[in-house]
């Protein structure tokens, strides 16, 4: 099994998700993932287990630049790498999680006459989904409304976002413990995506006074781009554990009483498997403004406080306080939360798989 998608975790995440999966119901299963040098996959995969081999392939900007002048240039030969892991590894399915980096594996997957496979986590589909949904054999979806966008032949089903099974093992004292922290203290995981998110740093920053004077302490993922400005800002106060990415998300979440974050389809994904009430900054730029339409979802079913971009410098302190010091509130979210998720969808996906191969 060739497994591609990559860039950001919530591309990548899901693939690790699945053969994990695949591995529990086939343990003869031979894996390789194929990403970007230099990018999360380059690093997780490994530490995960599984082998890893990189193409040479980047996302196309919406200004010019140097990438952009590249980019036909990495197409052809990222086409070219794809053709050659693929001919010489041989694998019986391929399946793409999203991102830039798949669309040459899937491409000539399907050129190869290789069964192909694709997931799309996002309510809006990714380029890559959109230009090879009629190509593939299977598309497996998070949101029913993201049809509309596919130009398909039947080969679409609803199976929601496959998570990481390791999320929902770790207990409050075992997760507090790993990161240094108080176990009795009021503890707020801030994450802005495997990339991190400026104004959301920017908003805790601000917040920092408030959030010290209320005992709060942060399990706070700054992103790499901008760890080092947020460690400055900092100087000598103490919030908890600061770093620029965090390896065991099991362990954050287990220790957070909520988390403030974005609303990518796999973080959501993330937070309704194990419950964790959440505070969602919806990313301004997405695409069809589907991270507004995932946050409002969560909102309206009382798992989740939406603060939109332009809104959170002013508003996340008060909100954070407000929801940690109301112990029923983050009981009734948490189970609304719960009621949302669905922890099979990796297990669902795995069978189907295996049984579309025979």
């Amino acid at each position: 099994m060739l497994l591609s998608g990559g860039g950001t975790g919530g591309h990548l995440f899901p693939a690790l998700a699945i053969a994990e999966e695949v591995r529990k119901l086939e343990p003869a299963t031979e894996f390789l993932f194929v990403g970007t040098r230099g990018k999360i996959e380059a690093r997780m995969v490994p530490q995960r287990g599984y082998p890893f081999r990189s193409i040479w392939i980047s996302g196309f900007h919406r200004r010019l630049t140097i990438e952009n002048l590249l980019f036909p240039v990495k197409v052809i030969v990222s086409l070219i790498q794809s053709q050659m892991i693929l001919r010489k590894f041989k694998p019986d399915v391929v399946i793409g999680t999203g991102g830039y980096v798949c669309g040459p594996v899937l491409f000539v997957a399907t050129w190869l006459g290789i069964p192909t496979v694709v997931h799309e986590s996002n309510s809006y589909p990714g380029i890559t989904t959109r230009l090879l949904a009629s190509r593939v054999q299977k598309v497996y979806i998070a949101f029913e409304s993201t049809t509309q966008w596919l130009q398909t032949t039947g080969n679409v089903e609803l199976v929601g976002t496959p998570t990481r099974d390791s999320l929902g093992t770790v207990s409050k004292q075992e997760g507090r413990s790993f990161f240094g922290l108080d176990e009795h203290r009021p503890t707020l995981l801030i994450v802005g995506g495997s990339l991190g998110a400026a104004s959301i740093n920017g908003a805790v920053l601000l917040s920092l006074d408030v959030l010290i004077r209320s005992g709060v302490q942060l399990i706070w993922q700054t992103g790499q781009s901008d760890h080092e400005r947020v460690q400055q800002a900092l100087g000598s106060r103490k919030v908890g554990w600061l770093g620029a990415f965090i390896d065991r998300m099991e362990f954050a979440f287990g220790a957070a009483d909520a988390v403030v974050c974005r609303a990518g389809a796999t973080t959501l994904a993330e937070l309704t498997r194990i419950g964790k009430p959440a505070i969602l900054i919806p990313y301004p730029h997405a695409a069809a403004d589907h991270q507004r339409h995932n946050a409002q979802a969560l909102a309206d079913a009382g798992a989740a406080v939406m603060i939109v971009d332009n809104e959170v410098a002013q508003k996340l302190g008060t909100t954070v306080v407000d929801l940690l010091n109301d112990a029923s509130r983050l009981k009734t979210m948490s189970s609304a939360s719960r009621a949302l998720g669905r922890p099979d969808a990796g297990p669902i996906i795995a069978r189907k798989v295996l049984e579309f191969l025979g």
